[in-house]
């Protein structure tokens, strides 16, 4: 592999048409395993919710059981959407995954809710809003601190436990923040693809350095889709624009399989609005999808690359991953 660049995966645990929601559960399990033994650096899930297509909502949880399943990956979340939830419960989730797993978790943080607004409310009883994003970070902050006696609160386990804290983003506010905080910065390339430069110029420009960082820290995600050629890759991403095409049609479902023909699913317009959202893709034969990412990776300077590959068939998903980081 490049040892510049690091290569990394994303994870939603997708429930397969056809499929349970503890099969899709158990191969993203696999899939860390598999991703491990190719040299990938991360491997994160996604907090969503009221998504039938999706399985890691007990984010915390699940990635308790791909760390349990592995031995040296670095494993967390991407991300928690913080306002969900009350900061103490997650710096003790996360304090107990740490402990467990010494210096291999990581807590990337979001500020959408990843989901719709009436199940936002059900998540959000206590009132939190977006807007309280930066307090709720400093809280959670806090508990990882060690033992301080001025403390009337304090979480156990998490006290003391080193849990690197990501910002994630699809947008400026985000960079902003993790720039003033010197915090490392994850951008959501693979559905915000017009805002990639823009959040990571503004998380440079306001970077301050902090006891975490003495300099920016970047990761961007993008999806990523290689097979033996640009052909069959392009068959295989076509479940990734049904699933795009299903939330812009306000139809979330399970992953379906691959078709030959999309030109029968979508109207021109709907396929323009897919084709906007997933710019920040990369398809095609394996050894082009890894020099375009490297080309990718060098033009936007950031310190790593993580991939998102949407594919129906199991083995196929896997071996695109395998593909990209031997070519890399």
């Amino acid at each position: 592999m490049n040892q510049d660049i690091k290569l990394s995966a994303l994870n939603l645990a997708p429930v397969r048409e056809g499929k349970s929601i503890g099969e899709a559960l158990r191969q993203s399990i696999a899939s860390a395993q598999a991703l491990e033994t190719y040299g990938y650096h991360r491997f994160w899930v996604a907090e969503h919710h009221n998504m039938p297509g999706i399985a890691s909502s007990a984010t915390a949880v699940l990635i308790g059981q791909i760390a349990q399943a592995t031995s040296k990956i670095r494993v967390g979340s991407g991300g928690i959407m913080l306002p969900n939830h009350a900061p103490l419960v997650i710096a003790e989730q996360f304090g107990t995954l740490a402990a467990l797993f010494p210096n291999r978790i990581d807590l990337g943080l979001g500020r959408a809710p990843g989901t719709d607004q009436l199940t936002a409310q059900a998540l959000r009883r206590h009132g939190q809003t977006a807007n309280e994003f930066p307090e709720l970070v400093e809280e959670l902050r806090q508990y990882f601190q060690p033992e301080s006696a001025t403390k009337r609160v304090r979480a156990f386990p998490g006290e003391g436990e080193v849990v690197p804290v990501w910002l994630l983003g699809s947008s400026g506010f985000s960079a902003q923040l993790a720039g003033e905080l010197g915090l490392p910065f994850a951008f959501a390339g693979h559905f915000s693809p017009k805002n990639i430069v823009p959040a990571l110029n503004v998380y440079r420009d306001t970077f301050k350095p902090s006891d975490v960082l003495s300099e920016p820290y970047s990761m961007v995600a993008v999806n990523g889709i290689a097979a033996a050629s640009q052909e069959e890759a392009e068959v295989l991403a076509s479940s990734l624009y049904q699933q795009f095409l299903s939330m812009i049609r306000n139809r979330p479902g399970k992953l379906q399989p691959a078709l030959t023909n999309m030109d029968q699913e979508w109207t021109a317009y709907e396929k323009q609005m897919v084709m906007e959202q997933l710019g920040g893709s990369f398809i095609g034969e394996g050894a082009a999808v890894a020099e375009e990412l490297k080309q990718f990776a060098n033009q936007t300077k950031v310190n790593e690359v993580m991939i998102q590959s949407t594919i129906y068939d199991e083995e196929k998903q896997i071996d695109s991953f395998k593909r990209i980081a031997e070519a890399w």
